[in-house]
């Protein structure tokens, strides 16, 4: 924790650089050619692996895959949340995730497009699109965090229930 110099008597100001921690070990499991086993922090376990010809063998989304995946799950709990407290009748919610990577190392992602799919009862557009703005704009720390590197765009379709 940082120390602040203040006046006697007073408060100090509050840390606003607190930090929220979060870790992961990730363990090569040579038996497999390039597959890794991930555990996080909160006990669970991801297998990931490498693709063929980098001496993967297919038993695993890739790493980069698993960052993909990562940010869809981030934006959709974002979406699904911000409808619910918004009192929406949202019953399901998927997004489609396409993305282009640069040509040479690093293979950073540089566009990336999410297609969400939300289901409910009397859904209507501005709610959604408000929803997934937010997320994007607002909330989703990993589609934020790629928004550095890669032009982000969205779309979506709206299911009956």
């Amino acid at each position: 924790m940082r120390q602040f110099a203040h006046a006697a008597g007073q408060n100090p100001p509050p840390d606003v650089f607190e930090k929220s921690t979060m870790e992961c070990t990730v363990n090569w499991v040579p038996a497999t050619g390039m597959g890794f086993i991930a555990e996080t922090g909160s006990g669970h376990t991801l297998m990931m692996d490498g693709a063929p010809d980098g001496g993967g063998r297919n038993l695993a989304p890739r790493p980069m895959e698993t960052v993909l995946a990562g940010t869809a799950g981030c934006t959709a709990y974002d979406v699904v949340l911000i409808l619910e407290r918004g009192r929406h009748d949202v019953t399901g919610c998927g997004v489609k995730v396409t993305s282009e990577r640069a040509p040479v190392d690093p293979k950073v992602f540089t566009r990336i497009h999410m297609h969400f799919t939300v289901t409910g009862r009397g859904l209507a557009e501005a709610p959604v699109a408000r929803a997934i703005q937010m997320s994007h704009e607002k909330y989703c720390s990993a589609s934020i965090m790629l928004g550095k590197t890669a032009e982000i765009t969205t779309s979506f379709e709206i299911v009956a229930a």
